[in-house]
């Protein structure tokens, strides 16, 4: 990393994505992999045979072509045809099959004796125990004492029958996922503004806008894949970033705004203000399927261009170019990722950008949508069918008659399932501080890292009376403080299904084997079922292609339907295949989805074409509010504010399995460090490489001072991937998604006198 000592900020030329988009992490890692050693075969270990899945890092969903000696991977490639990243790879994808093969992978169940000691048991034992324990607090305490927390890493198949054993056989009533961490905020926002948790866009749309508004999304880092989508695209769109970094993304923009952390919303509403003040919308689709756009007008009215300068840092003439962009982009695509998620005004930050997209005709169309992207590689998943945030296949707890259909279609007696919504992440972890939940099941999830505010939250972990950890790696930060540890296998050690950030539903295999006793959670979830006494109620639960049918069936009539999938050798044959994908008639007529002559991008289905959204008027709901105050801002004992978000394209999330790849660990920084402005360096006396302290009120921690321009004046920037980052965040959570807020919190900086000095 470069760096400068420069006292004032050195500005940064901007650059033309469309001539100068050739560095390493955009171009030769993504295709030309094997300068940095990833994807090489040795000549001895050529393949015998290929078999097609989907990545199991991030949401874009890319496929691979697994090489197999003996029916067992020895590397891999990327999939040319697939119409999701056409030949291209991440680093991450790369490296998908050498993390399986850490030393610290779980191989047998482990159980902590009375001297504290996590020792080695059988199967048997382990799944004895967690009956037990976990039957005896809900005797003592009630059902509502013990409460799980998923993921959406594990396939849809695993998920929905967790969600199904947990809720209907356990009779456990809270349960949420790791998606609470990144995209409980869409969720929200999709379902208030359209219906239903519908995503509208496909990445075919990346290349066909003339407009790309980026908002809190350093694509280029996050998601390689969509970044080269990007610059595929032959419209030589005008690409706005809004972001308060000088981010990879921003640097190659034709815009960037600069904004102040957190003031989005109020800047959001300033351009609405424009672009209604001008005349600049498109009024017949706003009359013909919106409501509530008469009340929005009038609430954006105080959101003058000079007064949003004032709140945002961003000058009255970049608003209006801003506007005036989108005004002239004949297909305007606005995208969003963790910078809106991740914030405790986050729903409405969305919906001001479903907004932006109503009020100019911008959906529907191709190039177009108000398109939120997601984080994990099965969110989409994890959101329609882990039966937490809602019923399987996006029913309501709540209603009577979904809970009769779901019943009817799985066979059991509806009294079995809850009728009210489950407690959200944060109010499971409130839960235990209140003494009302004493047992937790943690499922491919690494909480005693990536949760806000983390030196309370393992206080908190630790107040519990059993905790069992689910996951492929024994080493992690909460597997660390489990009772009960059972070692599950990954990704490439089992069967499934995801469904991408475009709705793409696509398979995955069982290309390896799963090291000593670990077991596929699918599996671990049908033992517990057994040993629990409800195995009966899952008996035709036998295996992940049978969950699916399930699923189609539950989906049938939802925005989500499935039901013209036939099986699992069709998403193959056709590259992945987006919902809603009905059945057609009596019969399952599949033409629709072949590839056509014009090559396998034809396989992209938009939603809205029709300007039909899920609410019982069709229309889609203009929601807005005043912006709030920021909780915790800079203060003269803290005077900066602390940003958080993607260090590298080579990191994923907690680094649990990314950090076992020794190709992956070269390619990002190990030591922690944080980005300063050369300003505030040079006022607080660091030097670049210089080891420096961060300190919040809640923790503190040791880095090395990387003095850059790219961060402004009176911010900071440390990567979410390291172990310490959140002993600094503060837990402070949107009203409407009780997603937190990671991204914003006060924090102090000053130089390290010794390494005793943390």
């Amino acid at each position: 990393m470069s760096q400068t000592t420069n006292e004032q900020s050195t500005p940064i030329p901007p650059v033309d994505p469309w001539r100068a988009h050739d560095g390493p992490l955009t171009r030769d890692l993504v295709l030309d992999p094997g300068k940095f050693g990833l994807g090489r075969v040795p000549r001895r270990l050529q393949p015998t045979a290929t078999t097609e899945m989907v990545c199991g890092f991030c949401s874009t969903g890319c496929s691979l072509n697994i090489h197999l000696r003996d029916g067992e991977a020895i590397n891999l490639t990327p999939s040319p045809d697939y119409p999701v990243n056409f030949g291209m790879a991440c680093p991450k994808g790369w490296e998908a099959l050498s993390v399986l093969q850490s030393n610290d992978r779980a191989k047998t169940p482990l159980i902590r004796d009375r001297k504290g000691t996590l020792r080695p048991v059988d199967w048997h034992t382990a799944l004895t125990t967690f009956c037990s324990r976990f039957q005896e607090i809900q005797s003592r305490h009630g059902n509502e004492s013990v409460a799980f927390l998923s993921t959406g890493q594990m396939p849809t198949e695993e998920m929905a029958l967790l969600g199904a054993i947990a809720k209907f056989g356990m009779g456990i009533l809270h349960g949420d996922g790791n998606t609470r961490q990144c995209m409980a905020t869409t969720v929200v926002a999709y379902k208030q503004a359209f219906g239903f948790d519908a995503p509208p866009y496909t990445y075919q749309d990346f290349e066909e806008s003339d407009v790309i508004v980026l908002i809190g999304s350093n694509l280029c880092v996050a998601h390689p894949i969509m970044w080269q989508r990007v610059l595929r695209n032959r419209h030589r769109p005008e690409v706005i970033v809004i972001d308060p970094r000088r981010t990879e993304t921003a640097m190659a923009a034709t815009q960037h705004v600069a904004l102040r952390p957190k003031s989005d919303l109020a800047l959001l509403y300033g351009i609405a203000h424009v672009l209604i003040r001008e005349g600049w919308i498109d009024r017949e689709f706003i009359d013909a399927h919106t409501s509530g756009f008469d009340a929005f007008r009038e609430h954006v009215q105080q959101f003058d261009p000079t007064s949003v300068a004032s709140a945002s840092g961003v000058s009255a003439e970049q608003i209006d170019q801003v506007a005036r962009t989108i005004h002239e982009g004949e297909r305007v695509s606005l995208w969003w990722t963790m910078g809106v998620n991740q914030s405790y005004e986050g729903v409405r930050t969305a919906q001001a950008i479903i907004n932006l997209a109503l009020m100019t005709g911008n959906i529907g169309r191709p190039g177009t949508g108000a398109n939120s992207i997601t984080g994990q590689c099965n969110a989409m998943g994890s959101r329609l069918f882990s039966n937490t945030t809602n019923l399987l296949g996006g029913y309501d707890f709540a209603n009577p008659a979904h809970r009769d259909k779901v019943a009817g279609i799985l066979k059991i007696d509806a009294e079995r399932i809850p009728d009210q919504q489950s407690w959200s992440y944060n109010q499971i972890i409130e839960g235990i501080l209140r003494d009302r939940i004493k047992g937790l099941w943690v499922v491919c999830t690494n909480t005693a890292h990536s949760w806000i505010n983390q030196n309370t939250c393992r206080d908190i972990l630790d107040r519990l009376d059993f905790l069992v950890v689910q996951d492929m790696y024994d080493s992690t930060e909460t597997a660390h403080r489990a009772d009960l540890f059972l070692p599950a296998a990954g990704w490439g050690e089992k069967d499934g299904t995801f469904i991408n950030s475009e709705r793409r539903v696509g398979v995955i295999k069982k290309v390896a084997k799963a090291p000593g006793k670990a077991l596929a959670d699918f599996s671990i979830f049908r033992l517990i079922a057994k040993y629990w006494g409800c195995g009966e109620m899952f008996a035709e639960w036998t295996t992940p292609e049978a969950v699916f049918e399930k699923l189609k069936q539950l989906s049938r009539g939802q925005p989500c339907d499935i039901t013209g999938i036939r099986d699992y050798r069709m998403l193959d044959e056709h590259g992945g295949i987006q919902w809603p994908c009905p059945k057609s008639g009596e019969r399952q007529d599949t033409s629709e989805f072949a590839p056509d002559s014009a090559g396998p991008s034809s396989n992209q289905r938009r939603l809205f074409e029709d300007g039909q959204f899920y609410h019982p008027d069709h229309r889609a709901r203009f929601l807005f509010e005043m912006p709030r105050d920021m909780p915790e801002p800079p203060n003269p004992r803290y005077p900066y504010l602390l940003l958080t978000g993607r260090g590298t394209a080579a990191q994923w999330h907690t680094q649990t399995r990314t950090a076992k790849s020794s190709v992956l660990r070269k390619l990002g920084p190990q030591q922690v460090y944080v980005e300063i402005n050369p300003q505030d360096a040079h006022k607080e006396g660091i030097r670049p490489n210089q080891e420096v302290i961060v300190e919040s009120q809640r923790g503190r921690l040791r880095a090395k001072a990387f003095v850059t321009p790219t961060i402004q004046p009176g911010q900071v920037f440390i990567p979410m991937h390291y172990e310490v980052t959140n002993q600094l965040t503060l837990a402070h959570f949107d009203p409407y998604s009780h997603q937190p807020s990671y991204k914003n919190c006060a924090v102090r900086v000053r130089r390290a006198e010794s390494w005793d000095d943390v």
